[in-house]
């Protein structure tokens, strides 16, 4: 009936696509930069590849440009320029309802008398990324690719989870394992701060949700890397989202109105003012069923319904000499009632809740920042930012009591706990371009967090409660980084770095060496290796977990903890077989140390931590525990071009680690396999450069490792009860699941009309989740990931 009814309401929004006389041309442009410098380089040539008149313009003194005229549809832009690297960008989609803006950087010719082709570009090649520094395991991605694929629905993590090495922790959520390591591990970064967790009903301990609050609308290119990263980035284990936020239009009003499964969105953007070069951009988003709800409007979620919201903005501020003020922000609100006391009882289990207890979550995510950028000379570019974040998170649960006709007759309660945080954070970046052979890239984290954490646990049957974390604290954290870029020529250059860190919870330094080296091999193949040592801080609620002692007083155990480390070394080889064919294949090892185990012999490592949904509890923690991930990676893509494209990713790797027992065992993310095969077929329809899109999506994954229930123990205790000492060694079915989105865009005069479908697991698969106890059967029950489930969207641009 839910499927039923939210096919028919977005059906109902596609019949409202009305006939007008569409517009055949719109604008490009933008402006060009020096790579490192980030100087604007002026006479720099742009044309339009292809067109039926010819159709170009040169950079002013400023370093902008404009071509009108442009006919709809995808364009191939040529860019070039005495003594720089020329580069040739495909595939540019434009379209009536919105002008193209591309801000470009050229790269300084190391050898000026030999003219150099770079086929693709910094934009639309995936093997160039914002940071040139990145030339191992990083590739980029932009708004085009989080729409593009299906299944991603407009997501910068469920997109991410189509690349190499990179596993989707589950359908419900955004969590991404890369090359085996704990969600826990990525960083996020949004316009060079260090954020928090930037997703709806997105929990202090982990870095994923169910919803983003990145909305796809304002993003622009962004880089994703998965090892051994440059010495910009640090305190992350497994990998980096480098988010960018696009500058609004600054020479007129544009606006986008969007409805699809995950909300409601409005935007605009726009100049600030008349004949102003200073832009805005924003987009508002209310979740649909919680919008449906408050409209008497019932989809089958009952009282479970999601409710958020979420705004995101920047504003560009150009100033004299050369110089931009920035300021952006994200922030959102969610909360649900999880209600197992008005469950089914004879339905499947829940992946997002429990028949046998009532729980009330919510959440605040608040994220802030404004910069400053300057060339301060011909030579050197600086970048200072200040930011704000704020997270909270509340919850209570209550245990539901049923008689034996299963109905309600008492509740009690389980738990709660408030965690409240508020970062503030100084980031500094500075690049010097010394000549077209050498730069020096230089900066600084300080990101001090103050908080306020309380957990506790009740047991009504025994009439006591036990206070897992109850502390009000600060902590500083300070990173420093340098690297030296040195090319020896245009085919070879060399990459060396060091990122420090101090901690003023364990009062521990660490000083990290980076290295990469790049040599291009007639300029189809490309070898890179690259090495690394990664720090990174444990949890604030790991770190502040009490321990009751016999005398009943408590005590802080894990404040003493070490920063969990891990060695990266990666080799890479790439082969352009033709301008749009590309060859990937990397191979990657990583060993981890320092790891949290517990003092007793056990399996528990905090290497398995964001496996669930909830923080572990453990204390008496030492940095005793160590774990590896290896693999091997190939990526074969086809770039858009005449029509259609594909993708196809595959890994094999190992992800093992050992407790303090000394055991080697299987990690929580150990799937040792994944093959993600994506294609689309782009059709013009009639005349007036419409278009219909078919994208689909394959992706297998080896079955999770499970830890087994001892059944007995639990029934005995009323909760779930591992078998502890046979961790991870279970394990499941594969992983499979096939996606399929049709969509239709339809030009109009100055706007753009796009409707959409997402078929999600179309076979309608069950793939499973996890495994748990229930008291009420006294049996052991099984959670499935998602069934098959339709998204529609519709998207207008004006």
């Amino acid at each position: 009936m839910k499927t039923k009814k939210t096919l028919q309401f977005f059906l109902a929004l596609m019949a409202l696509t009305l006939t007008a006389r569409a517009q055949t041309t719109q604008t490009i442009r933008g402006q060009v930069l020096d790579e490192v410098s980030k100087t604007p380089l002026i006479g720099v040539n742009i044309m339009v590849l292809g067109a039926s008149t010819p159709l170009g313009s040169a950079t002013d003194i400023d370093g902008n440009y404009r071509i009108d005229k442009v006919p709809l549809g995808r364009q191939t832009i040529k860019i070039t320029y005495i003594g720089y690297e020329e580069q040739v960008l495909p595939n540019v989609l434009v379209t009536a309802g919105k002008e193209v803006i591309f801000n470009l950087s050229l790269t300084e010719s190391v050898n000026q008398l030999n003219e150099v082709v770079v086929v693709a570009n910094s934009r639309e090649d995936k093997t160039a990324t914002n940071n040139d520094l990145a030339v191992v395991s990083a590739r980029s991605f932009n708004v085009d690719e989080t729409k593009r694929y299906a299944g991603a629905l407009g997501d910068p993590s469920r997109m991410a989870a189509n690349f190499a090495g990179v596993v989707g922790g589950d359908d419900s959520r955004n969590d991404i394992v890369v090359r085996g390591n704990s969600p826990t591990g990525m960083l996020w970064q949004l316009e060079g701060l260090n954020i928090p967790n930037p997703n709806h009903f997105g929990s202090l301990t982990s870095t994923g949700g169910p919803v983003s609050m990145l909305n796809n609308n304002n993003l622009d290119k962004s880089d994703f890397m998965t090892s051994a990263f440059p010495s910009q980035y640090g305190n992350a284990l497994a990998g980096v989202f480098d988010i960018r936020l696009r500058d609004g239009n600054n020479e007129k009003m544009e606006y986008v109105g969007q409805v699809g499964f995950n909300g409601f969105e409005l935007g605009a953007e726009g100049p600030l003012a008349k004949n102003s070069k200073a832009s805005f951009i924003a987009n508002y988003r209310y979740s649909t069923l919680g919008l449906f709800q408050t409209l008497g409007i019932e989809f089958g979620t009952g009282s479970n319904t999601p409710l958020y919201q979420d705004l995101n903005f920047k504003l560009s501020l150009p100033t004299k000499g050369n110089g931009k003020w920035t300021v952006f922000g994200v922030g959102g609100l969610s909360a649900i009632d999880l209600l197992g006391s008005e469950a089914d009882l004879s339905a499947d289990a829940d992946l997002y809740g429990s028949e046998n207890e009532d729980t009330y979550p919510r959440y605040r995510t608040t994220i802030g920042g404004a910069s400053y950028e300057k060339n301060i000379s011909k030579k050197s570019f600086l970048k200072l930012t200040a930011g704000l974040s704020h997270t909270f998170e509340g919850f209570t649960g209550d245990s539901v009591v049923r008689n034996g006709d299963d109905e309600v007759i008492a509740k009690y309660r389980r738990a709660e706990g408030e965690f409240t945080t508020n970062k503030y954070s100084g980031v500094g970046y500075l690049r010097t371009k010394f000549n077209s052979k050498n730069s020096l890239t230089s900066g600084f984290y300080i990101d001090y967090t103050n908080f306020d954490l309380l957990n506790k646990d009740f047991f009504a049957n025994l009439g006591t409660e036990v206070t897992r974390v109850d502390v009000s604290d600060n902590t500083l954290l300070t990173q420093l980084y340098s690297t030296w870029k040195h090319r020896f020529s245009s085919k070879f250059s060399m990459n060396l770095g060091a990122h420090a860190q101090y901690y003023t919870l364990n009062e521990q330094w660490a000083v990290e060496p980076r290295a990469s080296v790049q040599y291009v091999l007639n300029g189809n193949h490309s070898f890179s290796l690259g090495y690394g040592t990664h720090n990174q801080t444990q949890s604030i609620y790991t770190s502040y977990v009490q321990t009751t002692l016999p005398d009943n007083s408590t005590a802080l155990t894990n404040t003493h903890l070490d920063f969990t480390s891990a060695q990266h070394a990666v080799f890479t080889y790439d082969w352009n077989i033709t301008d749009q064919l590309r060859l990937k294949a990397e191979t990657y090892y990583q060993e981890l140390s320092n790891v949290p185990v517990e003092q007793r012999l056990s399996s528990f490592s905090s290497i398995n931590s964001g496996a669930s949904f909830i923080p572990s509890d453990a204390d008496s923690l030492v940095s005793k525990g160590n774990g590896t991930n290896y693999g091997v990676e190939l990526t074969l893509e086809r770039f858009f071009h005449k029509g259609y494209y594909f993708l196809i990713t595959g890994s094999l790797f190992d992800s093992q680690y050992k407790g303090s027992d000394g055991v080697e065992r299987n990690t929580a993310f150990n799937t040792q396999y994944v093959l993600n095969t994506l294609a689309g077929k782009e059709w013009r329809v009639g005349r007036n450069r419409n278009y219909l899109v078919v994208n689909a999506k394959l992706t297998t994954i080896g079955g999770k490792y499970l830890t087994p229930i001892d059944q007995a123990a639990s029934q005995q205790s009323g909760y779930t009860i591992y078998q502890e000492d046979k961790a991870f060694s279970e394990k499941q079915d594969p992983y499979f699941r096939m996606d399929v989105k049709i969509s239709y865009r339809k030009e109009y005069a100055k706007s753009t009309l796009e409707l959409a479908v997402d078929f999600q697991n179309i076979t309608n698969n069950q793939n499973v989740f996890s495994q748990s106890y229930n008291p009420r059967t006294n049996t052991v029950v099984t959670q499935y990931q998602q069934g098959f489930f339709p998204v529609p969207f519709v998207r207008f641009t004006f």
